[in-house]
C-alpha cells in the first residue's frame, strides 16, 4: 500500500467513512491518549490521568497521528492546540470509547454477594497472585472470587472491585492506596551472562518512568547498548527474559518470586529506585476483602 493509499483511509476515517480497509484500527490505547490530550490539551495532563508517563503519551499519539497519516494537534511550548482533523476526530473517539464502556458493562453485571472482585494490574496478577491463588482459597472456602486484569488506571473505577493493585507514582495512583512493597528496578535474565551485556538483547517495558539509559546513568555502568526488545509492561518483559528472548530491565516485587524458584537469575548487582510501582487499596469493608489485602502483600514480602 502507498503512502497515498494510506492517507486516503486515514482520512475516510476522520470523515466518518468506515470501508474493510480501514476497519484494520491502531491501537486502542492510542486513542486512549489522543482522547485524553484532546479533551486536557496538554500531553502532561493525560499522562496523570492515564497513569503513563509523558513522553509514553506524545509516543503513543505521535504513532497515531504516523498511522492516520494526518496531523491532530499542532506542538505549541504551553500546551497542544487541536488541528482541523484533530477537532473532527474527537468527538467520535469519545463517543466510541463511551459506548464501548457500556458495551461492556453489561457483561461484567451480575450477582456479587459472597463475590471478591480483585481488580490489579495484569502483571501483578501473572506473577504475583495466580502462582499462589490456592493458598488464599484454601483460607476461606467456597468463596467466589473474580479476578480483573486492569491496564489503564481509569479502568478501576468501572471495574467497582472490593481490591484494587494499581500501578504508577505514588500521586497517580491515589490517596487511598499504599505501596503493595519496596520496589527497584532490576536486570535479571533466564541464565547468567555469558559475555559483557553490551552483547546481550535488552529488553525494556516502554512508557515508564525510568528505563535502561536511567539504569546505567544512576549505577554508573558503562557500555550500556539500547535496547532492541520493547514490551508494554514489567509483566511482558519478564516472561520475555524467562523464555530466554534477553536482559530484561523490570521490577524486583514482580521478578522475586522468578529468582527465588530459579526461573532468573540477577545478571548485576546495581539496581535503581522505581518511581513508579504497585499499589494495594482495599475500597470494601468486608472481612473477606481485608483477608485478600492482607494475603497479597505476605505475597509480596515473602515470595517465595
Amino acid at each position: 500500500m502507498t503512502n497515498e493509499e494510506f492517507r486516503a483511509i486515514a482520512i475516510s476515517v476522520v470523515n466518518g467513512k468506515i470501508d474493510l480497509m480501514a476497519r484494520s484500527l491502531p491501537p486502542l490505547t492510542w486513542f486512549r491518549s489522543f482522547e485524553a490530550s484532546a479533551r486536557t490539551l496538554s500531553f502532561t495532563a493525560a499522562a496523570d490521568e492515564l497513569g503513563l508517563t509523558q513522553s509514553a503519551i506524545s509516543q503513543q499519539v505521535r504513532s497515531l497521528e504516523l498511522r492516520l497519516g494526518v496531523a491532530l494537534f499542532v506542538r505549541k511550548p504551553r500546551g497542544l492546540i487541536l488541528t482541523d482533523e484533530g477537532r473532527t476526530l474527537q468527538p467520535k473517539v469519545g463517543a466510541s470509547l463511551d459506548q464501548l464502556g457500556r458495551a461492556t458493562a453489561e457483561f461484567e453485571t451480575g450477582p456479587t454477594e459472597g463475590l471478591l472482585t480483585v481488580a490489579a494490574s495484569v502483571s501483578v496478577v501473572r506473577w504475583i497472585i495466580a502462582p499462589r491463588m490456592t493458598e488464599f482459597t484454601r483460607q476461606i472456602p467456597g468463596l467466589r472470587i473474580r479476578l480483573l486484569g486492569m491496564i489503564w488506571p481509569d479502568e478501576f473505577k468501572a471495574a467497582l472491585a472490593d481490591v484494587e493493585i494499581r500501578f504508577g507514582s505514588d500521586r497517580q495512583v491515589g490517596r487511598d492506596a499504599t505501596r503493595l512493597g519496596p520496589d527497584a528496578l532490576i536486570a535479571v535474565a533466564a541464565r547468567p551472562l555469558a559475555g559483557p551485556l553490551a552483547a546481550q538483547t535488552l529488553i525494556e517495558p516502554v512508557g515508564m518512568s525510568e528505563g535502561w539509559r536511567d539504569w546505567a546513568k544512576t549505577s554508573g555502568v558503562e557500555g550500556v547498548p539500547e535496547p532492541t526488545l520493547f514490551v508494554d509492561s514489567h509483566g511482558a518483559a519478564l516472561d520475555l527474559a524467562v523464555g530466554g528472548a534477553g536482559v530484561a530491565l523490570t521490577s524486583s516485587l514482580l521478578a522475586a518470586r522468578a529468582l527465588a524458584q530459579g526461573d532468573l537469575v540477577q545478571v548485576h548487582d546495581a539496581t535503581i529506585p522505581s518511581t513508579q510501582g504497585y499499589h494495594l487499596a482495599v475500597t470494601a469493608p468486608s472481612a473477606e476483602a481485608k483477608a485478600f489485602g492482607d494475603w497479597v502483600t505476605e505475597c509480596a514480602r515473602d515470595p517465595a
